[in-house]
């Protein structure tokens, strides 16, 4: 039994689906329940709140696929332009690469003679991948995937907002604010302790981060509503 490897659950392997997929359908929740409860504050009609809520969902949805598929293709684009960066570099100075990346292991720990030792076997089997792992951070685990957290967001986007549209559809207008308001926050606790387990994180902590920053969110927009309600 001593030669049998000891399985681990790690989770980073989700990091880049699981976060814009929390990113979106918690954006989902508090941005359509806040504007429903703002709306609604503002004394509209059911009609008019679910108007306003499903364009919400749907610019939000859109929005959402846009910023993230940007933002995670800047990301993308970098790393290539650093990985073309180190492939020019090995070819032209290889054996400087090699020194360079046994210098990053004796700085982790290892002896001189084995840092050299694990730089020229590990450069002797995939160069480029060493560099890209021990010298700029860059795993496949890891790496930039625009499509993944545009769908992923998207997806989860329209998901949690739906949840506070349906709310509003079955409250009555006296109780629409009160009944969105708690719905939501039920289920963005469910949405943040789902989120953390299935990274492997503490759930309480996380469910009560995003209710306290649900909380707020609504209740800012539900005065707005109110304040403008007055006014017209």
């Amino acid at each position: 039994m001593h030669g049998m490897p000891h399985p681990e659950a790690h989770m980073t392997h989700r990091i880049g689906w699981l976060r814009a997929a929390v990113l979106g359908a918690n954006d989902g929740i508090v941005s359509t329940a806040s504007l429903v409860i703002g709306v609604s504050a503002a004394d509209a009609g059911r009609s008019g709140v679910l108007v306003a809520g499903m364009a919400g969902l749907v610019a939000g949805a859109m929005s959402m696929a846009a910023g993230e598929y940007v933002s995670v293709s800047s990301q993308a684009d970098t790393e290539a332009a650093d990985l073309g960066r180190e492939r020019g570099e090995l070819a032209e100075d290889p054996d400087g690469e090699r020194e360079e990346l046994a210098g990053i292991y004796r700085e982790r720990g290892l002896e001189a003679d084995l840092a050299r030792e694990v730089a020229a076997q590990l450069m002797a089997h995939d160069a480029l991948g060493a560099h890209a792992r021990d010298e700029l951070g860059i795993s496949e685990t890891m790496i930039a995937r625009p499509i993944q957290a545009a769908l992923a967001s998207a997806a989860t986007f329209v998901s949690g907002a739906a949840l506070p549209l349906i709310a509003a559809a079955v409250a009555t207008d006296s109780t629409r604010v009160w009944v969105v308001a708690i719905m939501s926050l039920f289920f963005l606790a469910i949405l943040g302790a789902v989120g953390a387990r299935a990274g492997g994180a503490p759930p309480g902590r996380a469910a009560l981060r995003v209710t306290f920053w649900g909380s707020l969110a609504m209740a800012v927009t539900a005065l707005i509503g109110k304040a403008f309600g007055a006014i017209v």
